[in-house]
């Protein structure tokens, strides 16, 4: 396969994460890439922004300002676009009907930070069932408390109902299987039986998963069919003394009724490191809550989970300017067209 001589250009909006894909393409030999910043003049960022193949968003919606999401006005903006690649696993700010339209791949990095997710979780699930969050606070502000207020829960041997046993989801199984002997619960519509158990779970359908879990923990992305997943119907049926984490994307648990099922005391306590809107306002119903312990989307921050972020971006990248089919490739259905288009550019057709 012959390879284009174009000088192929990539735009990155800097949004001071490091290590970024803008590093790990610093030595790609073909490869230009532009460090933008939303704060600069729009015009100089669009003069830019039109010439270029290729667009690493993050993965974060609140993190992107709507007129530079990957949305279809961006794309007839940019007509030279070919592949929007998000930073992570979501890609919430990308319009990915809108790009199949346009014949533009969009690409994620599911897995990269998996394991940071899942570790970010059981952590979670371990602190709530001990009440570390509210022993905390307690002793940093006063004294004369019976320590027997703080009494927990092992975890040892108990159930946790896993929504999405996927890249995050399985670790999360793997983890508390073989590290805490429990029992694995798994909703996921998109695995057959085999599959679950493969990996590591019992399928079950929804309302059985959150009926009889100690803990549920979310780990499905955010579409159509995921939108206020659980809401005050779903978290009726988990048990009073039951934990729901979620790290998954805001959205897919309905934060109203979540604080109505605490204030009730329906569920013992929950995680969330996933919101709305991100950062949540100071004011936010489920910041009031002792029993909640909150975290700013970071359940994936890691040093580890951001070195391989950026490198599987930038790896992922090269292969498409070689002509090579992407291994995380979202929109599947969009090959044939974003085919031509690359061939027009580029002079040699990519590999099916």
């Amino acid at each position: 396969m012959a390879l284009s001589n174009t000088l192929k250009q990539v735009f990155w909006f800097n949004d001071h994460k490091v290590p970024n894909v803008a590093d790990a393409l610093a030595h790609a030999t073909d490869i230009v890439t532009h460090r933008l910043a939303f704060d600069a003049p729009e015009v100089d960022n669009w003069a830019i922004m039109a010439a270029c193949h290729a667009y690493c968003i993050t993965s974060a919606r609140d993190e992107v300002p709507d007129h530079y999401k990957g949305t279809a006005a961006l794309l007839t903006l940019c007509p030279s676009l070919l592949v929007l690649s998000t930073s992570g696993a979501g890609y919430d700010p990308v319009d990915v009907a809108a790009c199949t339209a346009a014949g533009v791949l969009v690409v994620n990095q599911s897995g990269a930070n998996a394991q940071a997710v899942a570790e970010h979780t059981v952590a979670m699930m371990l602190s709530l069932t001990k009440n570390i969050l509210q022993t905390d606070r307690s002793l940093r502000k006063e004294r004369g408390i019976d320590r027997e207020t703080f009494k927990g829960r092992n975890a040892m041997g108990r159930t946790v109902g896993i929504i999405g046993l996927g890249n995050v989801g399985r670790r999360v199984a793997h983890i508390c299987r073989l590290g805490l002997n429990m029992k694995v619960l798994a909703y996921d519509p998109y695995l057959n039986a085999a599959e679950c158990s493969e990996r590591g779970a019992t399928p079950v359908d929804l309302n059985t998963l959150l009926a009889q879990s100690d803990f549920v923990t979310v780990h499905c992305p955010y579409n159509a069919e995921t939108k206020g997943m659980l809401g005050q119907r779903e978290l009726t049926l988990m048990p009073h003394e039951a934990f729901l984490i979620t790290t998954a994307r805001g959205g897919i648990v309905e934060e109203s009724a979540l604080a109505a099922a605490l204030e009730t005391k329906q569920i013992a306590g929950a995680g969330v490191d996933v919101w709305n809107v991100e950062p949540p306002p100071m004011e936010h119903p489920l910041l009031t809550f002792d029993n909640v312990i909150a975290t700013y989307h970071t359940a994936g921050v890691t040093s580890d989970a951001r070195s391989l972020m950026a490198e599987w971006n930038a790896q992922q990248l090269v292969q498409i300017f070689q002509g090579q089919r992407p291994p995380r490739l979202i929109n599947p259905e969009v090959w044939e067209h974003y085919a031509t288009r690359f061939a027009q550019t580029f002079g040699f057709r990519p590999t099916a």
